[in-house]
């Protein structure tokens, strides 16, 4: 059996420091708020390249609070416009649209699966204030000239890195990109915590305060309310962890590179895709391996039969979800026929640093075989 992610084989690869780590938390009778939150909040701070890390509960919350605290401040009010790629998780969505915000959906690039810059300019109304891309994937969606179209309409460029931990564009990584970014640590993450957690990262002084602020009730002294916040903490546990995983990352996402350059070089089958654009460089942490298949229930069936286990993201995409079909308040133009592709089509093959040599080849084999 070729596990999609063994994420009992991979907490394993961390013992014992990630069992003492847990045990140093225990042992202090200190849970929330303490030397392990700000010890990784200053470790990712470095590591990242910014000026700020503020840690919370989930990947949804640091997208949620980095909206709440740009409304707080003034650079956002609801009915804004914020254009977003219409292939992502439905999280990135709800961070929108939960803060009164209009989530606008454009097409991705079918080679990258990544937001296409050329719809982001054509989709820039009068109530336009933001763009968030989402490093799908893995993979840097970051381009200079996403970054020009920000620069030019005074746009606030917002990064979903909830899978893409040390990814890279130049010599900068990704979370660092852009004016805020939203990270999730949720455990098969390619930094992953035992539990839920998320955090913020950010150049902007008061950007981060103002999250810290709105992730603790709206509270910056005790009892003292100047805004309505949200309880949203990275407990002392999960932050231990991280502590422990992050030493660990670079090294892991070269193995995903080292796999995903197998996949790329030696999967041959004329009926299984391959995007052009995925390659095994530092703009590619391959949280996902994604391929595309017109017969891709049978190619997953295939698979399974001869024990490899895959998943598909994400079989229904935002915009036909009920809970967006019942209000009208996602824009975009057409019928995303590209990303209805994608969703239609896509299917991850297993991907992680654990996975060894002879469960990489027996994958490969088996989707070559297929007909």
């Amino acid at each position: 059996m070729v596990k999609f992610l063994d994420l009992k084989k991979i907490t394993d690869s961390f013992q014992p420091e990630l069992s003492d780590a847990v045990r140093r938390v225990v042992d202090s009778g200190w849970y929330l708020q303490g030397k392990e939150n700000s010890g990784f909040e200053k470790e990712y701070t470095d590591y990242i390249g910014v000026s700020h890390t503020v840690g919370c509960a989930n990947g949804l919350d640091a997208l949620t609070l980095i909206f709440m605290a740009y409304k707080e401040l003034g650079a956002l009010k609801e009915g804004d416009e914020v254009i977003v790629p219409a292939n992502t998780y439905i999280a990135t969505i709800l961070s929108i649209s939960d803060n009164g915000l209009v989530p606008v959906l454009v097409e991705p690039d079918l080679n990258t699966m990544q937001i296409d810059a050329e719809n982001i300019e054509s989709s820039i109304t009068e109530k336009t204030r933001a763009v968030m891309i989402v490093h799908l994937y893995g993979k840097c969606a970051y381009t200079d000239r996403i970054a020009e179209i920000c620069e030019r309409h005074n746009l606030l460029l917002i990064e979903d890195n909830a899978q893409a931990h040390g990814c890279m564009f130049g010599n900068k990584r990704t979370g660092s990109l852009g004016c805020a970014a939203a990270h999730s640590f949720y455990p098969g993450k390619n930094l992953g915590a035992l539990g839920d957690g998320g955090a913020i990262t950010t150049n902007d002084d008061n950007l981060a305060s103002m999250v810290r602020r709105l992730a603790n009730y709206g509270s910056d002294r005790k009892y003292v309310f100047p805004s309505i916040g949200i309880n949203s903490r990275l407990d002392e546990l999960q932050a231990a962890v991280l502590r422990v995983k992050l030493k660990r990352l670079d090294k892991d996402n070269d193995r995903r590179r080292s796999i995903a350059g197998r996949y790329i070089n030696e999967i041959n089958n004329p009926i299984v895709r391959i995007p052009i654009n995925l390659n095994p460089d530092k703009d590619n942490v391959y949280h996902i391996f994604p391929v595309l298949c017109e017969k891709r229930d049978s190619l997953q069936k295939y698979l399974s039969d001869r024990g490899i286990m895959t998943l598909i993201h994400y079989p229904i995409p935002p915009h036909l979800q009920e809970c967006y079909k019942r209000k009208d308040i996602l824009k975009f133009r057409g019928n995303l026929s590209l990303t209805e592709l994608i969703h239609n089509q896509e299917l991850s093959l297993p991907v992680s640093p654990v996975m060894t040599d002879d469960e990489v080849t027996e994958v490969i084999e088996a989707v070559n075989s297929f007909r």
